[in-house]
Order: C-alpha cells, then structure tokens, then sequence
C-alpha cells in the first residue's frame, strides 16, 4: 500500500509548474470570442404576424415567457432589441391577433413578457419567438416546454448582424 505525501516542497514544485505553463502559453483562460448565432428552428415562423405591436402583456398573463439576447461572436447583451412572442393557448389560437405580441429587450439583453398558459397545439405546448428588426438577421424561434403544466419557457438568440 503506498501513502501519498504532500510536502511543503512538493505543493512548490506543482504550483511553479502550473505558473511556468501558464507563461508559455500552456494554459489558457477561456473567452467567449466565436459564439456562432442562432439558427432559426423549422416551424418557428407558423402564424407570424410581421409588426405585432409592442405590449406590456398578451391577455391575462399567468405565463411567463423569458430570455436573452446576444451578439454573435463576442456575446455582447444587446438593450432595445424587439422580440416578438406568440402560442397557442387558454385564450387563444396562434394565428389569433390576439396571441401575438411584441417586447424590447433591457440594458441587459433580457426579456420577459407575461401571457396567458401555453397549452399543446399538434400535442406539443410550444411558444413561437422571433428577433424581427433591421440591425440583425431574422431568427424564428419554437421552444417546445418539457410539461403543459410549466408555468415559463425561456428562449436565448445569439444574433447575427444584417
């Protein structure tokens, strides 16, 4: 059975190494540089309604629909970026006026509007999100929720410029 030892001398020697590596270039932090944009998911577009109007929330909320938006490469939050949402749910259809809405993203680059309960439309309960301005590439977002009984979905675009 061997013991291991740790010396004074042995716990200098390891640290001196990891330095020694880490300026010669070994050892690199990581950095967010290269974070590739968002495709846009198949079926995202379905019932889209292009300059739904910016609301405080679509119907009489219960659900929260949240997330966030990027610059591709460098990850950068991007403020004022206009997100628009649309589902099926216990107030209305997708392709209903109503179920559609539109959100600005904050300082941060987040978002979250509240809305009515997403429930399963074609035996999924999923949300539609798409980022739709000029300064960006369109992305369609179709979040599909683990369970109808959720009670949030989150979405995150990693934007590409136009």
């Amino acid at each position: 059975m061997s013991r291991l030892l740790f010396t004074r001398r042995s716990l200098l020697a390891a640290g001196s190494a990891v330095v020694a590596a880490g300026v010669s270039g070994q050892v690199r932090p990581a950095y967010a540089q290269g974070l590739a944009p968002t495709p846009s998911m198949r079926g995202g577009a379905n019932n889209y309604r292009p300059g739904a109007p910016i609301v405080d929330r679509i119907g009489g909320g219960g659900f929260w629909m949240t997330g966030t938006v990027r610059r591709a490469g460098d990850g950068a939050p991007l403020a004022g970026q206009r997100i628009q949402i649309w589902a099926h749910t216990t107030e209305g259809h997708e392709r209903d006026p109503q179920s559609h809405g539109a959100t600005l993203t904050d300082a941060n680059g987040e978002f979250r509007m509240e809305m009515p309960q997403i429930v399963p439309a074609f035996g999924q309960p999923h949300g539609h999100l798409a980022y739709d301005s000029e300064d960006f590439q369109t992305v369609f977002l179709r979040p599909v929720m683990r369970s109808s009984r959720d009670k949030t979905l989150e979405a995150h675009f990693v934007l590409q410029p136009a």
